[in-house]
């Protein structure tokens, strides 16, 4: 419910200035004390309010936290005023200043601000925040939203206030004054926004003791962060990275096509009339970021500045807090550049960006090149001399990263760039890893635990069989599985019902695993499912109430039970041989060279339909095909999408399931997926690679999100189910 306190947002509000209302009131949350429970409602654990700055990230101020005292507070959000509250756990991450272990007296010292992680994944709406400092906003009128108790009862409202100066200091900027509205009890740490830009720009801090109005603090205050120590610095390290390349690709996926009606921030942005830096519109901007925020960030502050100071044409101010991010620079450009040159000193600045030095990947190399698309069509309409320059500038960078020849021992059919019979891609910095018979010393991709190598141990089997008389009931058994192929069946049940399989199995499995386990090293599971119910979540199953899931426990990966039932399209071959020995084929050449995830289902948050079985047979045997949007069934032929590509021939894949989710944003699966597959870990690590990211996700980890109801599926060709009939490899 909305209450529009001392007049809300003006009547003259257009209908554009109504969407992006609508967008800051989705975003904005309240904040209480933990343990709310089932009483999300009661105003005496209620501490303040705050919003959704990225994906499972809530920005808000250090005082509103600090009433939760243990960094522990409940986060209660809501979409729409027809929409159902929902309470969730969260974790203060950072608070600026730090005040860890201090009571502070009196009022928080400025900026006066925290980070509030979510501890699991919940579907949201963010906000969209400026790459301005607030120093560009002098004077004007603003909107704010917040939450507060009126009668007695929580209420979220909103309403206009204006800019009356700056608090702190005429070189810090940071605190700006704001009046002529009352501001209650509960709006602190709501959004500031800027309604003539359409972007949040500022936090409410504080209100006035007498009077109207209060103090608002500029969000590139959070600039200031601690950066972490050292040369490595992926967006993991860094809190504020983490928070704003998330910011931001979340932006750019809510702007790709999708089933969504709803309008998004640069929907907003473009019917106000916004034009970011009087160069770029909202759409271009939101793409820019975007792009920017799918690459490693800067190496450091000083970094940054030296591109930006080599930037032609640019005046460098010396705001404070100094840039820290991508976005910063770009932030920094629109306002400080000849009016004639602004689009191309962001096209200069995204070409240094692109060409930085940074440790090469494949989901890298993927990046840079979108970004020089990005580059090369925003160019198309100016003079072919500058097209050119850019051009050569490219060809000058591809040629610093080319790979020498000769330097990896390809296998048939494999270009020298690694790829089968691709052109080579540009963007490598240095010589590639080469990839042994045998990987002993991949790294783990970002965001992933590093997985250990160790020697092939004991295997706990779950088979289970479907009763093609009674659907509703099936077979199973539990085994142990030695590493030179012997099999130990440790219990068997026959006409269990789906529902119970789950408890009855928890004993068996529970056995198996003390059989097997080592310290430190608890032993996989192998779940063999039937055909269609592939997409069983056996990685969520518990043994015992309270423990954590199967799947955090331990490697959990799904096998098919009845190959041979598999339904006949005719397009699988006749000869079982041949059958078994491309399968052969294609899982020895999948762990012999760099592994490449195929993304089948979903084409940028574009529903598709899986490809049929034979245009899947021709895929290239590096592919693992993922699936993004399983469990949806928009499409007849869903529940066989899975059985498809089981029927291709492929013995690994990768899904997540997404029942009951269809207005998640695709794009963190999509990069997540590609980073665990792509980037050079190899494809028989990749049941440890799914394990790391249960576990951080348990844990509540925010870069493995992104896995949030993901499933591996691992089927050896070489190590047969007992009694599978399948054909043994001829020594």
């Amino acid at each position: 419910m909305t209450h529009r306190h001392d007049g809300g947002a003006p009547g003259a509000f257009d209908e554009a200035h109504r969407a992006l209302r609508d967008l800051v009131l989705a975003a904005t949350v309240r904040i209480h004390r933990s343990g709310v429970g089932y009483a999300p409602d009661e105003p005496g654990t209620f501490l303040g309010s705050g919003f959704f700055i990225a994906p499972n990230w809530v920005l808000t101020c250090a005082h509103v936290v600090h009433g939760g005292e243990g960094g522990d507070v409940a986060v209660i959000h809501q979409s729409g005023p027809d929409q159902a509250a929902s309470a969730v756990a969260g974790e203060v991450v950072a608070t600026l200043p730090d005040r860890t272990g201090q009571l502070p007296s009196g009022s928080w010292p400025a900026p006066d601000l925290a980070l509030v992680r979510l501890r699991e994944p919940v579907g949201h709406d963010c906000v969209y925040v400026s790459e301005r400092p607030t120093a560009y906003v002098g004077e004007g009128k603003l909107l704010y939203a917040g939450w507060t108790a009126v009668g007695g009862q929580l209420q979220i409202l909103d309403g206009p206030i204006e800019v009356q100066g700056t608090l702190g200091g005429w070189t810090t900027g940071v605190q700006m004054r704001l009046g002529h509205n009352d501001l209650p009890y509960g709006v602190s740490g709501g959004p500031v926004v800027d309604p003539q830009r359409g972007e949040v720009i500022g936090v409410l801090k504080s209100r006035t003791d007498h009077g109207q109005g209060g103090t608002s603090t500029g969000v590139e205050r959070l600039r200031t962060l601690p950066a972490p120590r050292g040369a490595v610095n992926t967006e993991h390290d860094d809190v504020y990275q983490a928070v704003f390349h998330a910011h931001d690709r979340y932006h750019r996926h809510r702007q790709l096509p999708s089933g969504s009606r709803g309008a998004t921030w640069a929907d907003a942005q473009k019917r106000i009339g916004a034009r970011p830096g009087r160069t770029l519109d909202p759409d271009e901007r939101t793409e820019l970021l975007g792009r920017l925020a799918e690459l490693p960030p800067p190496a450091g502050t000083r970094a940054l500045l030296d591109i930006l100071e080599s930037l032609p044409g640019l005046d460098l101010p010396q705001h404070l807090p100094a840039p820290r991010g991508w976005r910063d620079g770009l932030g920094l450009l629109y306002e400080n550049a000849r009016d004639d040159g602004v689009l191309k000193l962001v096209l200069d600045y995204a070409m240094r960006v692109m060409c930085a030095d940074r440790d090469s990947t494949p989901s890298t190399q993927s990046a840079e090149r979108a970004l020089w698309e990005w580059v090369r069509q925003t160019a198309a309409g100016l003079d072919s001399g500058y097209r050119s320059s850019l051009a050569r500038q490219r060809e000058e960078w591809a040629g610093r990263r080319a790979r020498p020849p000769g330097h990896r021992p390809d296998g048939p059919g494999t270009a020298p760039d690694g790829t089968d019979g691709a052109p080579p891609r540009p963007g490598t910095r240095g010589p590639a890893l080469p990839v042994p018979a045998e990987r002993h010393d991949r790294s783990a991709p970002p965001g992933a635990l590093a997985p250990a190598r160790v020697a092939p141990g004991l295997t706990v089997l779950l088979e289970v069989l479907r009763r093609g008389w009674e659907p509703d009931r099936c077979d199973w058994s539990v085994s142990v599985a030695r590493p030179d192929g012997d099999v130990l069946r440790l219990h068997e049940a026959e006409r269990t019902p789906w529902d119970r399989l789950a408890a009855e199995t928890a004993g068996p499995l529970a056995e198996a695993f003390r059989r097997c386990d080592a310290p430190d090293r608890p032993a996989p599971l192998q779940a063999a499912l039937p055909h269609l119910l592939l997409g069983l979540p056996v990685d969520a199953w518990q043994l015992h109430p309270g423990e954590p899931p199967l799947g955090v426990q331990r490697p959990v990966v799904v096998r098919c039970s009845d190959r041979d039932q598999l339904p006949d399209d005719g397009a699988w071959g006749t000869d079982e041989a041949d059958d078994h020995h491309e399968r052969q084929d294609r899982w020895r050449r999948l762990h012999t060279h760099d592994a490449r995830a195929e993304i089948l289902d979903c084409d940028d948050g574009v529903r598709q339909p899986v490809p049929p079985v034979s245009d899947l047979r021709a895929l290239a045997h590096r592919t693992v095909p993922v699936l993004c949007r399983y469990g949806e069934h928009r499409y007849e032929d869903d529940a066989a999408a899975l059985v498809r590509i089981v029927h291709a021939g492929f013995g690994v894949a990768l899904w997540r399931r997404r029942s009951g989710r269809s207005e998640t944003v695709c794009g963190e699966f999509h990069r997540g997926a590609r980073q665990a597959i792509d980037d050079g870990v190899g494809a028989e690590l990749l049941p440890e690679v799914v394990h790391a990211m249960r576990v951080k996700l348990r844990a509540g980890r925010t870069e493995a999100y992104w896995a949030d109801g993901i499933a591996l599926y691992y089927d050896d060709p070489h190590r047969p189910l007992p009694g599978a009939g399948d054909l043994l490899e001829a020594p």
